[in-house]
């Protein structure tokens, strides 16, 4: 029994040595997750236009790369990042005509005569900044748990276009105009989400018209999607 008493006071004794010279193995620090990546899938609308437009659906991409500041102790932080928004709408039996020179509205939104266009597409592309109030739940690892956040997104223009596919002469033809004279160049837009994990639902309305003011119709989109967050 002696044999065995020894060593392990032996054992116990060194332990408080190390502990007294500042040997003991430090825990490994855990850094939580931030939702550092955002990718975000859309469906797309303009919900207030004028009654003279007719629009099928529309579709939106965002992908953002933020980073996340905690503030202090607490489940809140704000988060900041960069990155594209990409907004297309399909028109129904309509095109968007901007070869008008004349009148306070130069673009216009109409239906074409003969009706020989088939599928009529806009399409937006913004340089975009996130800006977030968020919440979470679970503080320590933000790939689970209850979370939300509300926020801004402000936006430069990168470039828009619209993209027709018409009937000549029995032959389908692409058409397509490039051209940012008309689109508004700052995009602001108010934005919210929920979710569990890396999963939420996101809406987003805009702030700003489409055209700018006084060259094209006044019209105002939002967006409603899934967001897939993570690292």
């Amino acid at each position: 029994m002696a044999f065995l008493i020894i060593p392990s006071t032996l054992l116990l004794a060194q332990d408080a040595t190390d502990k007294i010279n500042g040997n003991a193995i430090p825990a490994p620090i855990v850094k939580p997750s931030r939702d550092f990546v955002m990718v975000q899938f859309a469906y797309n609308d303009w919900i207030k236009k004028p009654d003279s437009i007719n629009t099928k659906f529309g579709f939106a991409f965002n992908a953002y790369v933020c980073y996340d500041f905690p503030i202090k102790k607490t489940n809140l932080s704000f988060a900041a990042g960069l990155g594209v928004n990409v907004s297309e709408i399909y028109l129904s039996g309509q095109t968007v005509y901007n070869t008008d020179t004349s009148g306070s509205h130069p673009l216009k939104i109409v239906s074409p005569v003969p009706d020989t266009f088939k599928k009529v597409k806009f399409v937006t592309t913004y340089l975009t900044a996130p800006f977030e109030l968020r919440y979470f739940a679970h503080r320590d690892n933000r790939n689970k748990g209850f979370k939300a956040a509300v926020g801004l997104t402000v936006g430069t223009l990168l470039g828009s276009d619209t993209k027709e596919l018409t009937g000549i002469g029995g032959t389908n033809v692409k058409l397509k105009v490039d051209t940012k004279r008309y689109v508004t160049p700052w995009n602001f837009a108010a934005t919210a989400r929920v979710g569990w994990g890396n999963v939420c639902l996101f809406a987003t309305y805009n702030l700003t018209n489409v055209f700018k003011s006084n060259v094209g119709p006044p019209i105002t989109p939002a967006t409603f999607g899934i967001c897939l967050t993570g690292l």
